[in-house]
């Protein structure tokens, strides 16, 4: 171990000032509970990444990156759950009679002796930040959780001659009910399987579950139909729905910790033949917004978005369809432009993601809180800038452009296949043509294109219809999807954003105001340097980023 405590270590690295360090030590005075190490991650001084990182080398022991680190079940389960869970250790690898843990408290030599009693090997500590341990237990521990609580309800329900669903399923005592244990295991195994969508669909002699990962739906399980009314119920009451009601369709809300992390579910409900179909939308459950720079763009891209934004009057739009990122994207752009002597004001249907230090405004259509109503509220609100979630309808529109040309930077998105036909779907709402081209900042069109996975891509050449899709001439080394292990055989992992953004320039304003059909507006935004999105993709696939599948995909209509 080098000499020196793990703070002075910081320093010469030049990860923390010395009065950063001082500051630490001070907090330390009166929180004695709480280690170093975590008050310095706490106070967001330094990344537990980083922190991590910097106590493996100091003690000169190796890091490990649990999250993309592939783990053995076989060795992981050599150490019991609960025993996991308590000392916040996974095993990693097993090598005759030594075996390697990734610990976020290599010091505690306490730990180490206990594992050497329960598994009989001799304990190697490797260091791993606290929240990725705790997601590792979670994915590897629960793999077949939520079938083993499925089975365990249904053999319940045939057992037992209560009714489940007459079960009060909101009662705390029956947290260890099969039924309660079956729905929190769906909700925590699609979100560790990284879903952002869950279903749960009713047929005549079963009830499918299925979740959607890369924009796919894969199938998580099958149920017993009669534990369909019971899950349904459960869900319900979580999200604060009338279970009495089954006629009609409701929505509802509801979060979920998981792994330390609070997840909020946006929960769906609707009657269908054979019982209510319920859909839980995983949102982020925390206020941390991602930064324009992080959304995937080219730079070509975000010197463009960043020259609309720095506008500071008119209208910024984004469009794509439903689940192509434009919250995120805008959410992006407020966070970039969103300063402390500015006042920012949203109108959001619904609310997906709560952020500090910003004005948050969710529509209830019930209630008559719109979006014109909203709007015209916020105008008297003295905003700075506006965010509307979504130019719905002509009224919406209207006032979000005049809001616009009277002195706001409105943000806001649109349902459009590109940038240019944005222009012509407001004129088609019944917005003036000269009010368009007055406010018009830019417009930013953006799908999620799935990325290959880099463990089991296969490279081939492109081929005669490739290159005509890609607009080249000759053949190039492309990538096409196989499938492994690591990316649950879908041969990809993940997405990644493409954009296609248009500037109202002089001469693009001087054509909007006349009238300009989408094609004449497309034309001039090529030829002022706007790179579509086929252009993009096409890109990603040269770079062996995406396949040719994805380009015709994202791009069918484009």
């Amino acid at each position: 171990m080098r000499n020196g405590p793990i703070g002075q270590y910081l320093v010469e690295k030049k990860l923390i000032t010395e009065e950063q360090l001082q500051m630490v030590l001070e907090r330390q005075k009166t929180e004695k509970d709480k280690k170093f190490g975590d008050l310095v991650i706490e106070m967001k001084l330094v990344s537990d990444v980083d922190f991590a990182k910097t106590l493996a080398e100091r003690m000169n022991i190796q890091y490990v990156d649990l999250d993309n680190q592939q783990l053995n079940i076989d060795v992981v389960k050599r150490i019991p759950e609960t025993t996991a869970k308590k000392y916040n250790v996974i095993a990693i690898n097993k090598i005759g009679k030594r075996m390697m843990v990734a610990t976020n408290d290599p010091m505690n030599f306490y730990v180490f002796e206990d594992l050497r009693v329960i598994t009989g090997c001799n304990i190697t500590a490797q260091l791993a930040t606290k929240s990725a341990i705790t997601r590792a237990i979670g994915r590897m521990y629960s793999e077949d959780q939520a079938k083993k609580v499925a089975e365990e309800a249904k053999q319940e329900k045939e057992e037992e001659s209560v009714n489940l669903e007459d079960i009060d399923l909101s009662s705390d005592r029956v947290d260890n009910a099969p039924i309660v244990k079956l729905a929190t295991a769906i909700v925590e195994q699609s979100y560790r399987q990284g879903a952002t969508d869950i279903h749960i669909e009713p047929f005549k002699d079963k009830t499918k579950i299925r979740i959607r990962i890369n924009s796919d739906l894969i199938m998580l399980m099958e149920l017993d139909q009669r534990l369909h009314v019971s899950l349904v119920t459960r869900f319900k009451i979580l999200s604060g729905m009338n279970i009495a009601e089954k006629r009609i369709p409701q929505d509802g809300r509801m979060s979920q910790v998981i792994d330390g992390t609070t997840v909020d579910l946006r929960v769906s409900n609707l009657p269908m033949v054979y019982g209510e179909k319920v859909v839980l939308r995983i949102l982020a459950g925390d206020s941390s917004v991602r930064k324009i720079q992080d959304l995937g763009m080219t730079d070509y891209n975000y010197e463009r978005f960043v020259s609309c934004l720095k506008v500071p009057q008119g209208v910024v739009l984004v469009t794509g369809p439903t689940g192509s990122g434009k919250s995120t994207t805008l959410y992006a752009a407020l966070g970039e432009i969103a300063k402390p002597n500015l006042n920012v004001i949203t109108v959001e249907d619904p609310v997906e993601k709560k952020i500090n230090n910003i004005n948050q405004c969710q529509i209830n259509e019930k209630a008559g809180m719109t979006f014109g109503a909203a709007l015209r509220s916020i105008l008297r609100q003295d905003p700075d800038i506006i965010m509307i979630g979504e130019m719905r309808d002509t009224e919406t529109a209207e006032i979000g452009i005049r809001a616009a040309i009277t002195g706001h930077l409105v943000l806001s998105t649109l349902h459009t296949n590109d940038a240019a036909s944005t222009v012509t779907r407001l004129v088609d709402m019944g917005v003036d043509a000269y009010m368009v081209a007055t406010s018009l900042i830019g417009v930013v069109a953006q799908r999620l294109t799935k990325v290959l996975c880099t463990s089991c891509r296969e490279q081939i050449m492109s081929n005669e219809d490739d290159n005509k899709l890609m607009e080249i001439d000759e053949s190039v080394p492309i990538y096409k999807a196989v499938g492994c292990p690591k990316c649950n055989n879908t041969g990809y992992t993940g997405r990644t954003a493409i954009h296609e953004i248009l500037l109202a320039t002089t001469k693009m304003k001087e054509i909007i105001a006349a009238g300009a059909k989408s094609e004449e507006i497309q034309e001039l935004a090529k030829e002022e340097g706007c790179r579509l999105l086929r252009d993009n993709v096409s890109e990603l696939v040269k770079q062996g980023v995406t396949t040719i599948d994805e380009l015709v995909r994202v791009t069918y209509a484009v």
